[in-house]
């Protein structure tokens, strides 16, 4: 079975947003959330902009020239980088946007749930224009075709997507519970390195018997030789390991990139990568050999100290508090410099602790890996339940069951949409 489609225009308005100057942003107290691309990351905010940094009132909008868009709006970025992120949002009160945001407004007999939940399976990067800043034009999305279905069964739709997603959401919420695990774990082990509370002994990070720092790795490859090939955007921020699994010929990264080995640990230097917690243990590289962004520091565990304190280390978001304090550069190409990480003072625990906390560091990564399989697996089911949805087969069966109803709504939507061949009982079978 194949719905009737239309221009997305026929079912949603779509709305670009407004220039918000800086001297507007920061008051949270307002009538009208004024949401920027950031916000869609702000914890709470995966699905519903429940949460929000900045308000404005109704004579601000006016005098900007801007306006409230309904609750039920589903926004998603429209310029740069952000584009590829992939994040959809839907308002929960009248609010309005910044100019590098997109909305969509569904009009009468548009279940906004269900607008939303067609956008997820919609690839955002597939409707920009390419360029050196890629951006989504309002025209290229109003002409995007929509499925023309009865609201009785967009909200069938809504409530057996709405269960899976709940069932992803649990999943990501365990894995964010896991993440928390290691920073306690240090602390509890060895308290705030800062304030050195257990009264271990203290070295500099620098010191040779603790940490060798942007090593020279020597390697004996010819160029057509593979290696592991690690950037910036295969370290997972939140579980802080890998991902991908590329490859480069040798020849091709010998120059311009960061060289490191086995069981170093690489750790992001540069804005926002490092406040994101952009950090990994190497491991599982091709002949024990990997290269990768030039943004990395890599600390190679001397004789005093593992890999798995090192990384728990620069996981610690007191840490990278005062590496943020330490930064040098212009803003936003800021980085933290090598001179920080070699005069840092690090307290350093006794052999049996560390191998303690090593072994736990390493079954706690282990445990992690299973639990991203598991969540791989829910998310392939979902994005198979979001195809079965905008195919028709979803609610086969209960279509059955309702089909002198469907007909009804659907040829009152026929009208409404002014199609110009009407719904035939064919058209649900």
């Amino acid at each position: 079975m194949s719905w009737r489609t239309v221009p997305l225009h026929k079912v949603a308005s779509l709305e670009s947003g407004f220039g918000f100057p800086r001297e507007y942003q920061g008051d949270e107290n307002q009538e009208f959330p004024f949401f920027r691309v950031s916000d869609m990351n702000i914890a709470g905010n995966e699905v519903l902009m429940e949460n929000h940094s900045n308000t404005v009132t109704a004579a601000i909008l006016k005098e900007l020239g801007a306006r409230a868009f309904p609750a039920g709006t589903v926004i998603f970025p429209k310029i740069g980088a952000a584009i590829a992120t992939e994040k959809k949002r839907i308002l929960t009160k009248p609010a309005t946007y910044d100019n590098n945001v997109m909305g969509a407004v569904p009009k009468a007999g548009t279940n906004p749930k269900f607008l939303y939940y067609w956008f997820l399976q919609l690839k955002l990067s597939d409707q920009a224009n390419p360029g050196h800043v890629p951006s989504i034009r309002k025209s290229v999305m109003e002409e995007i075709l929509f499925p023309v279905v009865a609201p009785s069964e967009q909200f069938r739709i809504v409530e057996l997507l709405d269960e899976a997603d709940r069932l992803r959401r649990l999943r990501r919420e365990a894995d964010a519970k896991a993440a928390r695990i290691l920073p306690v774990l240090f602390l509890m082990m060895f308290g705030d390195p800062a304030t050195n509370p257990k009264g271990l002994s203290v070295k500099l990070l620098g010191d040779p018997v603790v940490c060798d720092i942007n090593p020279r790795t020597r390697v004996g490859l010819a160029d057509s030789d593979l290696v592991s090939f690690v950037p910036m955007a295969d370290v997972d921020e939140h579980l802080g390991r890998i991902i991908g699994g590329q490859s480069r010929p040798y020849g091709e990264v010998k120059k311009g990139f960061t060289p490191f080995q086995e069981r170093d640990v690489l750790f992001a230097k540069i804005t926002p990568c490092m406040q994101n917690g952009k950090a990994a243990i190497a491991s599982g590289l091709i002949g024990g050999i990997g290269f990768g962004s030039t943004e990395f520091h890599v600390l190679r565990a001397g004789s005093d100290v593992t890999p798995e304190y090192l990384f728990a280390l620069v996981r610690l978001q007191s840490f990278r508090n005062h590496a943020m304090s330490a930064f040098t550069g212009s803003a936003g190409q800021q980085r933290v410099p090598t001179e920080f990480l070699r005069q840092f003072r690090l307290p350093v625990p006794t052999r049996t602790d560390l191998q303690k906390f090593s072994s736990a560091i390493n079954h706690l990564l282990a445990c992690q890996i299973e639990a991203e399989h598991a969540a791989d697996k829910l998310e392939a089911q979902f994005q198979l339940l979001l195809q079965l949805a905008f195919s028709g087969q979803l609610t086969a069966k209960w279509r059955e069951g309702h089909m002198q109803e469907l007909l009804a709504e659907m040829a009152r939507q026929a009208c409404a949409l002014n199609l110009q061949v009407p719904i035939e009982l064919e058209a649900l079978s």
